[in-house]
């Protein structure tokens, strides 16, 4: 049990929310969360598809809810992934750092 809490003490640590499918509100709760918790700063990953919806979490999280936050960092690249089929491709990243 002692081993569970504590990845999730590393994890929470490095304040970085992944962005998925789900609504963005949902991903702003995370940031905010984070900011609420004392981080100085959240970084929010995303790739292929996704990365709209980053910046959009981005954006909100700044204009709405946490009004002192900038941005600091914003880190574009690809990175690749092996398919089921055992082919590999290129898929582009972003990671948005917000400080305040």
């Amino acid at each position: 049990m002692s081993e569970e809490q504590g990845s999730t003490q590393s994890v929470s640590q490095e304040n970085i929310v992944l962005i998925g499918k789900k609504p963005p509100m949902n991903y702003v709760l995370a940031v905010v969360t984070q900011f609420n918790n004392g981080a100085k700063n959240v970084k929010i990953r995303a790739r292929g598809n996704a990365i709209s919806r980053a910046v959009d979490v981005a954006e909100i999280s700044r204009h709405r809810f946490v009004t002192d936050a900038r941005v600091g960092t914003i880190a574009i690249g690809s990175e690749e992934i092996s398919n089921e089929d055992g082919t590999r491709s290129k898929v582009s990243s972003i990671e948005i750092t917000l400080g305040r």
